[in-house]
């Protein structure tokens, strides 16, 4: 799955109805919501949208005939294999009525012009945690989790050690654990947060 890089915009005109798509990257609800208030036109007849992040979405025809805006957006975020983001299909109508069909062509055309042309991003699942380790063992431990492409988020100190915070790909996370237990010898402890 990938996320788009930056905000991308699109136009077309339909029929002398002009369209223009806005795509963004989001975080969560919240997130979205406040992608969509800020990139809405409100001199526009109709601010068309759809988000999804994970397995949650959400989508809006605002205004349009039920099932010919909102959903063709979502299918053309599916259809990119794009997640986290959202895409505001804004349409100043023309005069000249699209029916169904061309609406759905229209919107769902519009959003996945934009979304092809968006830079995208891979999207890697991160897990984070933390290791407590002797002074001994430190340089070395930090020295293998750099080389795995493990980052150090944190680091503080102990009477005896540090406490190191790391962010891992999730799918590295079993190796990660078992590299620490080797290079300290069992002593170091290690937890991972959800």
């Amino acid at each position: 799955m990938f996320t788009l890089q930056r905000i991308e915009t699109s136009t077309q005109e339909i029929k002398k109805s002009r369209f223009l798509a806005i795509a963004g990257p989001i975080e969560d609800e919240q997130s979205a919501k406040a992608f969509l208030a800020a990139h809405s036109d409100p001199t526009a007849n109709h601010n068309c949208w759809a988000w999804r992040s994970g397995q949650t979405y959400r989508f809006s025809d605002d205004g349009e005939p039920s099932g010919t805006a909102g959903k063709p957006i979502l299918a053309a975020i599916d259809g990119q294999s794009v997640d986290r983001v959202a895409v505001v299909v804004t349409r100043w109508f023309g005069g000249v009525l699209l029916g169904s069909g061309g609406l759905i062509r229209a919107y769902g055309g519009t959003a996945a012009l934009c979304l092809r042309a968006a830079e995208k991003a891979e999207l890697v699942d991160t897990q984070r945690a933390t290791i407590v380790c002797d002074f001994a063992d430190l340089a070395l431990i930090k020295a293998r989790l750099t080389g795995r492409g493990v980052a150090v988020a944190g680091e503080t100190f102990t009477d005896t050690g540090a406490v190191l915070t790391a962010e891992m790909r999730k799918d590295i996370a079993a190796e990660v654990v078992a590299l620490v237990t080797d290079l300290s010898r069992g002593k170091a402890i290690i937890s991972h947060e959800d």
